[in-house]
């Protein structure tokens, strides 16, 4: 009903009935041009030159086209493509073919789709665009001639008079934040002679207040987002500083509440924890916010209204979810990994979630999401959210919700330096009449950790849980750095990293088994990797526990490793049995 409540009204916005609202007087000029904190890539320019316009993992091939005047290859290219953000590879490269290709660039996009429709107009496409044309106007406008500025200016003044009217219209959390942060600069850097009521001040605080939990995560749950929002917030208070006004107090709060979350999600040179939707670090957009790190804020370890836990001691950090899936349409790319967790050794990853690729791979997301793709106990190869709804990009749809766990409890205690997590999650009661729980605890040196994972079903099993007695699985993904090996036994598996830091994981009763599993959050995409699974069942039992114990066994090597193998493609590869 949201969908089709934002359709019909995205359809009446743009009909002629209510187009002469977005014409008016057109931008005299520009007051700032703010800094744009993502990297730029100069190659980019090179590539274009030769035809090839490569955007989120797909390419298209120009030959003399126009990138606008081609079919696009994916949803997630035309997308991007129509955000501008590459504006900023353009201007990396610093010379007059940059700027005069920008410049037809931007005339080709005027020409072609400079009238409110179609999904170039869609909102959050249409706040990126703005941000994008305002940070890098010196690149296309400088030097044009005044036929093309007017041209330009026209342009800019519709888009952000269209937005106004439709930045309710985005799709909850950062889409729609991201357009009230798209107004914002406008109402800073566009002439006089524009209304500053374009910025709506007060929305946008509101919005803050809502989206920046009081821990400093973000309501979707997705550490990528509070990356992405930095990188336009930073900016933005920097040209409230420019214009001689005071930053809102929302948007200053809300900065100094988020910049420790990036260490808190942070593991090591590897980047962010790969939870609810988050795919490769991009490392320097991070290493560009931390510069910017003026609060030096200490991370909490228990980040309560986000759902996170970390524990750290020695050369050891365990971040663990323990919260409910995000509300409502916040949930799009949320994961069913509750009570998952990943571990980092030194410098290495040791134990992951498989994490999200960063190409438009529907499949692949979709299995990404669910529990099997996590490290952590599933019952049955089902995950303990059901997805609501959800179509393919391809097929116009947007990507399905999650319904579940209702009940998350999780406590976290430190006493002399050993750090234990107590975690539960009723993700599979309803269905199948059985409670998750999980404990970790980490020592205080770092060098064991203790795990419990016990299911309990106080009223006996249900549905297909009743039919396979409770079968479950509790799995352990391994980074594709990590190598596994198992015992005769198979009590055992020595795990060891490239520095020469070796693990045991020990089960104290039953069997372990290394099987097949793909690290998706791979800058160059999917890669081979293995995981250690604990199989089970739970039988006529009400409860059934499993403890193990992960133990540093082999201390690290001074000495530096050869360089891992490289990415490659990967399709089929199981993360069940």
């Amino acid at each position: 009903m949201s969908r089709a409540g934002r359709s019909a009204w995205r359809g009446l916005l743009r009909s002629r009935l209510l187009r002469w609202r977005y014409y008016g007087e057109p931008i005299d000029q520009l007051l700032l041009m703010p800094q744009d904190l993502r990297t730029g890539d100069p190659s980019f320019a090179s590539e274009i030159y030769h035809g090839h316009f490569g955007l989120a993992g797909a390419v298209a091939l120009l030959d003399t086209e126009s990138p606008f005047a081609v079919p696009p290859p994916s949803v997630a290219w035309e997308r991007e493509l129509h955000g501008f953000g590459w504006l900023r590879h353009l201007a990396a490269a610093r010379d007059e073919i940059s700027r005069e290709h920008a410049r037809a660039l931007v005339g080709d996009w005027v020409a072609l789709h400079g009238e409110p429709r179609g999904l170039p107009w869609d909102p959050e496409i249409n706040a990126r665009r703005i941000i994008s044309w305002l940070s890098h106007s010196g690149l296309f406008v400088e030097g044009a001639d005044e036929t093309f500025y007017d041209q330009v200016m026209r342009s800019l003044a519709l888009q952000i008079r269209y937005l106004r009217s439709s930045y309710n219209d985005a799709p909850d959390g950062l889409p729609r934040l991201t357009a009230l942060i798209a107004l914002s600069f406008a109402g800073l850097c566009v002439d006089e002679k524009q209304p500053s009521a374009l910025a709506r001040p007060k929305v946008l605080a509101e919005e803050l207040k809502r989206q920046v939990l009081t821990d400093g995560g973000h309501i979707s749950r997705n550490p990528n987002s509070l990356i992405e929002l930095l990188l336009d917030l930073l900016p933005l208070r920097q040209c409230f500083i420019a214009r001689d006004q005071n930053p809102p107090v929302e948007l200053l709060s809300a900065v100094e509440r988020m910049m420790p979350m990036l260490r808190f999600f942070r593991l090591g040179h590897e980047g962010f924890a790969r939870f609810n939707g988050m795919g490769p670090t991009p490392m320097e957009s991070l290493a560009a916010l931390i510069v910017h790190d003026e609060t030096h804020g200490k991370p909490v370890m228990h980040a309560d209204k986000s759902g996170y836990c970390r524990l750290q001691s020695g050369r050891s950090v365990v971040i663990a979810d323990v919260g409910r899936p995000p509300p409502g349409a916040l949930g799009g790319e949320a994961h069913a990994g509750c009570l998952s967790f990943e571990m980092h050794s030194g410098s290495y990853p040791l134990i992951v979630n498989c994490g999200v690729t960063s190409r438009e791979e529907w499949e692949w997301r979709m299995v990404a999401r669910a529990t099997a793709a996590h490290s952590t106990l599933v019952v049955g190869d089902t995950s303990s959210s059901q997805f609501v709804g959800g179509l393919s990009p391809a097929e116009g749809g947007e990507s399905a919700t999650l319904s579940g766990p209702v009940n998350v409890q999780a406590e976290l205690t430190n006493q002399e330096g050993e750090a234990e997590l107590r975690a539960s999650h009723d993700g599979y009661y309803s269905r199948y009449g059985m409670t998750h729980i999980r404990r970790l605890r980490l020592s205080a040196t770092g060098d064991l950790l203790s795990g419990t994972d016990q299911l309990i079903a106080p009223h006996g099993l249900k549905g297909a849980a009743r039919e396979n007695s409770g079968e479950f699985a509790i799995r352990f993904h391994l980074h594709p750095l990590a190598r596994a090996e198992l015992s005769q036994d198979r009590r055992t598996a020595l795990i060891s990293l490239p520095d020469r830091d070796g693990w045991t994981l020990t089960l104290k009763e039953g069997l372990l088994t290394l099987e097949e599993s793909v690290f998706l959050a791979d800058v160059k995409g999917p890669r081979r990797t293995s995981q250690i699974v604990i199989h089970g069942i739970m039988g006529s039992a009400s409860d059934v526990t499993a403890n193990w114990e992960l133990e540093r066994t082999i201390p690290p090597s001074d000495s530096k490793s050869e360089k891992e193998e490289s990415s490659v493609e990967t399709s089929g590869l199981p993360l069940g049995n």
